[in-house]
């Protein structure tokens, strides 16, 4: 897959984990699919915030503007993790914090594929998004899987950031007994 289409496939897999949560049956299968929504959300704001919006910020003409834009809708989107990521099975807050992850999901999504995709995919040729395609797909076994607000969201700094917080992420992930995906 290009990276247009990874990103677009990671897009359907949390749409279908937000359905999962709506019909998981217990509190325990709420909390399963939550932390699989935290952990999926968390590798993929940070392959886009290292990888692909770099490109688009190097490529569209009002690129820095529109990154900006997706940078701080990614920082509302991880203290909304990091809220949930944080809760008991059961917790009261969890159905109010997950439609309002499921919010913000839906509208950063909807920009994402109706605008900045489709920019990014007139700017470059199909070998770059191949190739970053491929790169995104090697990265996400190792990238962090909780969320970091506080975390730099742009290389150089998160590129330095990220594989210390991967690794911290990953042991804690193991000590919790977290589902792997």
């Amino acid at each position: 897959m290009d990276a247009i289409e990874l990103l677009c496939h990671d897009h359907r897999m949390v749409e279908q984990l937000f359905r999962d949560y709506a019909a998981a049956g217990s509190d325990s299968q709420r909390r399963g699919v939550v932390e699989i929504i935290v952990r999926e959300l968390s590798k993929h704001a940070a392959l886009e915030e290292l990888m692909f919006y770099p490109l688009a910020k190097k490529v569209l003409p009002d690129g820095q503007q529109e990154i900006d834009e997706h940078l701080a809708e990614h920082l509302s989107v991880k203290k909304t993790l990091l809220a949930l990521d944080g809760l008991p099975a059961g917790d009261d807050q969890t159905d109010a914090l997950m439609a309002e992850l499921q919010q913000e999901i839906e509208h950063h999504v909807q920009e994402e594929e109706s605008d900045l995709m489709p920019r990014l995919r007139a700017a470059v040729d199909q070998q770059t998004l191949d190739e970053l395609g491929q790169a995104l797909d090697e990265a996400k076994q190792t990238a962090p899987t909780r969320p970091h607000p506080q975390a730099p969201d742009e290389p150089p700094s998160l590129a330095l950031a990220a594989p210390v917080a991967a690794i911290y992420d990953r042991l804690r992930d193991r000590l919790q007994k977290r589902p792997l995906t």
